[in-house]
């Protein structure tokens, strides 16, 4: 998986643990749905943008909740690169990759990662498309080749037909988990994000069943 950028970054201020970027004709109704509730129900705060029509525009808003979103997931799927939305939340998704703390985490959604950093197969068939639809922005396709060559170079999760998606995405899920553990100040504690360990941890300090009398302090912000 990606890791974090160098020391030297700067590090926003995050509102979300999470930012999905996806195609919504492709896995709005099926894996990005199920993925974002399973992250929900970590109590993973997740961004997904649920407008049903995505234009050419991307509002500079939603580039800005990238910025302070801990991790993007980007779910590459055929008509990802069709969209100039998704190319644009993938440019400024990589941009805060590598000027802060911030983590990507390529998914492949019955594409081969090679396609999408060659831009070959069906999801070259889509970069086509947008081409033919874009051809006096020369400047601006070269970007986009270069920031799909990249993200498709990260380690990612390929989703196909060999494993149920139910388990590729609860294993997602824990990799998202144990990732969020370390922007915490403690670093160790597993789980801090769903409070399980927490609750483990006063259970055993109160001694349930033992004689005599137990005071638990409890502080925090």
């Amino acid at each position: 998986m990606a890791a974090a950028s160098s020391s030297t970054a700067t590090h926003p201020v995050e509102k979300y643990d999470v930012f999905l970027s996806f195609r919504g004709e492709d896995t709005r109704n099926n894996f990005t749905s199920h993925l974002h509730a399973a992250l929900c129900r970590k109590k993973i705060e997740t961004f997904i943008d649920n407008r049903l029509v995505r234009g050419d525009e991307i509002s500079s808003s939603l580039l800005n909740t990238i910025k302070i979103s801990k991790i993007s997931i980007i779910i590459f799927s055929k008509n990802y690169a069709s969209s100039k939305w998704c190319l644009r939340e993938l440019e400024q998704i990589l941009e805060c990759k590598n000027t802060s703390y911030h983590i990507v985490i390529p998914v492949f959604y019955h594409v081969d990662p090679s396609d999408v950093r060659n831009q070959t197969e069906t999801f070259g068939d889509a970069f086509a498309e947008l081409e033919e639809r874009s051809k006096e922005e020369l400047e601006m396709l070269q970007r986009w080749r270069t920031a799909l060559k990249e993200a498709a170079s990260l380690s990612g999760w390929p989703i196909n037909d060999e494993i149920p998606e139910s388990v590729l995405i609860e294993e997602i899920v824990e990799d998202i988990l144990e990732r969020l553990n370390k922007f915490s100040p403690t670093g160790n504690y597993e789980d801090l994000v769903g409070v399980e360990f927490a609750i483990k941890k006063i259970e055993s300090l109160l001694c349930i069943g033992a004689n005599g009398v137990k005071i638990v302090g409890i502080w925090g912000i």
